[in-house]
């Protein structure tokens, strides 16, 4: 009886053992696919929207369309090579209220927010430029001085840039202290100004399709490059 009543015991031992180590295996299954998943994650972020229209170029060139036609068509390619794409805006509005007394810092803490809740393996923020002197042009990538992925993702994305566009006098990535989505972004983020509205001849490229394909074709190369360098 005693030797039935041990091994009735022992039985039940090895069963809640066996449940238990089973809720363990599936936890790191859960978290492991998670984590694959956040691994594709990218967030592209038009950069301002509805009220703000950005930097004003060219014939009053609004910076905001331009910056939502490139994400979109970078959208595109980086989901047709298999990545998630997470949009901060699709269409021409901003991250506010329209009853919000301060519209411009309500967008960006509401930016942050939906970048930090994504956590995405990187974020690019695209914008554009503008300059008083309106022979001045080129691509410029900016990164969180602080942040060494920042600094290489931005490298990349710059050398990108500048071999794709043909740019004669090439940047390299900037540094930076000051900007908002820089400083408050949780992951790894860059903003990529992909030309000067203020320059004739780069805003009348910068509305073409054609130069939009290029612009969206060499930040997608940059962004892959650097994933695949991370892997």
């Amino acid at each position: 009886m005693k030797k039935y009543i041990s091994e009735l015991a022992m039985a039940c031992l090895l069963l809640v053992s066996f449940f238990y180590l089973s809720k363990q295996a599936a936890e790191v299954s859960n978290n492991l696919a998670q984590s694959n998943e956040q691994a594709n994650v990218i967030v592209v972020d038009p950069g301002h929207g509805g009220a703000d229209p950005g930097m004003i170029g060219v014939g009053g060139l609004e910076e905001k369309k331009i910056n939502l036609e490139i994400s979109l068509k970078l959208k595109e390619i980086l989901e047709n090579k298999g990545l998630t794409v997470v949009m901060t805006r699709e269409e021409d509005k901003g991250l506010y209220d329209d009853a919000s007394r301060n519209m411009k810092s309500q967008d960006m803490q509401r930016r942050i927010a939906l970048i930090n809740e994504a956590k995405p393996v990187l974020t690019i923020s695209v914008h554009q430029n503008s300059y008083q002197d309106s022979g001045v042009k080129g691509p410029q990538v900016f990164y969180f001085q602080h942040s060494a992925e920042g600094e290489k993702l931005a490298g990349i994305i710059q050398d990108s840039l500048n071999e794709r566009l043909d740019v004669a006098r090439a940047r390299e990535a900037k540094p930076n202290t000051s900007y908002y989505l820089l400083k408050r972004s949780e992951g790894t983020m860059v903003i990529a100004e992909c030309g000067f509205l203020t320059n004739p001849d780069e805003a009348a490229l910068l509305q073409s399709e054609e130069y939009q394909d290029k612009v969206a074709n060499a930040l997608a190369e940059g962004l892959v490059t650097y994933l695949e360098q991370k892997v």
